[in-house]
């Protein structure tokens, strides 16, 4: 009897030993088993009457079977599903979490980011599961080669809430030789408004005041039609 994500409810003790998802994967791995078998081991166990497979079935179809929906809803959300709580809530949480850690560790030297499609790379990660604006800030050294990146404040780049301490704080502190602005667009087009333009003008004077130049400034959307998924100042000559 293997398991379908279409087939009628089994708790999990009257499946075969071979065919229970925990047991599955320590024996196989987890490449062959479904999304939704991978979840019903985080999630651990079901309410009463249900077999932990259907209540991981039941919240993949809550987010239209998307884990990308599932991993960028709130714990209130996922509460909205019958059997998860907010311990349930907490662990999917932290599963996401540490899956997004992962994804950014890198090996080896330090990289270096040379180029726009570099820095969007570098941030397009950070950005994926975001749905408010995030200012970051990219530190690099002399050679180019990443110091560290770091977020500076939620909201839009206007002079009210990014303001230059904020921005240049961590590149001081870091000791940075020069800088990347980058900021996300929920919207998906990464076209940089009025006070993007202006608020950037104003962060490279003082950046040339304190001798720590802002290099580009990146804005990542999302692709479309052929659209390049983030636009640079530097490559638009809006940054010298």
């Amino acid at each position: 009897m293997n398991f379908d994500e279409t087939s009628k409810s089994y708790l999990i003790s009257s499946l075969p030993s071979h065919e229970r998802p925990r047991e599955r994967l320590l024996e196989s791995g987890p490449d062959v088993l479904k999304d939704v078998e991978l979840l019903a081991i985080v999630l651990r166990t079901g309410p009463t009457g249900k077999s932990t497979l259907d209540l991981a079935r039941e919240l993949l179809q809550h987010f239209d079977n998307s884990l990308l929906l599932l991993a960028q809803a709130s714990p209130a959300e996922l509460e909205q599903v019958h059997g998860i709580g907010p311990a349930k809530a907490a662990d999917l949480k932290a599963t996401f979490a540490l899956a997004e850690r992962l994804a950014k560790y890198k090996q080896g030297d330090k990289p270096k980011i040379t180029t726009p499609e570099q820095a969007a790379g570098h941030m397009r990660e950070k950005f994926r599961q975001k749905r408010q604006e995030e200012i970051w800030v990219i530190l690099l050294d002399a050679r180019n080669q990443l110091i560290r990146s770091e977020m500076v404040t939620i909201g839009l780049l206007d002079r009210s809430q990014a303001h230059a301490r904020e921005i240049f704080r961590p590149a001081i502190q870091y000791s940075a030789a020069k800088l990347i602005l980058a900021h996300n667009h929920p919207s998906g087009d990464p076209t940089p408004s009025p006070n993007d333009i202006s608020s950037t003008r104003d962060l490279i004077k003082t950046g040339e005041i304190i001798g720590i130049p802002v290099i580009d400034h990146v804005v990542v959307g999302l692709p479309q039609d052929g659209r390049c998924d983030y636009y640079s100042f530097r490559e638009h000559e809006l940054i010298n």
